[in-house]
């Protein structure tokens, strides 16, 4: 049964993917508080980082930072990053979520005192299937395509999404997204 399950989970993310590749899914934008969408992915993560014994850390601005955005989606790339950070963050570390306007649009960073990437992985992180070394597959699963899809969804909203990392150390993934979304999105039919 377990298996059935993750080969369901497993199907509907490369169906998810391959719609996000081949343009199939079009942005919802919508004029809204980023910080909402942050609030959700934790309040979401919470439980699953209480029993781990991972603290769960938002650093919000106190105003709005309101842009065009497609709610549900980049809640799916916050619940992936945090996900992640919580899965490779051992017992009594720290994730850490932020959200900021910046002079050009808004960013959000998740930075977790986990297990780290190795520098020779972190150019292969975004591409699909891939897991890392041995090393951290044996210490949590994954299908490898978290950070793909989260790239994809990302790029629709024309931000960027980086990875900092040092082995035994920490991760921090920053995602920037433009103001001026709408403008060039391809949900757009203007674009």
């Amino acid at each position: 049964r377990q298996q059935l399950e993750r080969l369901d989970w497993l199907a509907a993310n490369l169906l998810e993917l391959s719609k996000l590749d081949s343009g199939l899914v079009m942005l919802q934008l919508r004029e809204e508080d980023l910080r909402t969408v942050a609030e959700d992915a934790v309040d979401h993560a919470e439980p699953v980082a209480e029993r781990k014994g991972v603290e769960l850390r938002t650093h919000l601005p106190d105003g709005p930072v309101v842009q065009a955005h497609d709610p549900p989606r980049l809640g799916q790339v916050l619940g992936n990053l945090i996900g992640n950070a919580i899965k490779f963050t051992p017992p009594g570390g720290h994730v850490e979520v932020t959200v900021a306007a910046t002079d050009d649009g808004a960013s959000f960073t998740v930075v977790d005192d986990g297990v780290g990437i190795d520098p020779s992985e972190l150019e292969h992180v975004f591409d699909r299937f891939y897991r890392g070394n041995r090393r951290r597959e044996e210490r949590a699963g994954g299908s490898g395509l978290g950070l793909a899809i989260a790239r994809s969804i990302v790029d629709m909203h024309h931000g960027r999404i980086s990875i900092a990392s040092t082995p035994d150390v920490g991760t921090e993934v920053l995602v920037t997204l433009p103001r001026d979304v709408a403008a060039s999105s391809p949900a757009d039919p203007h674009a």
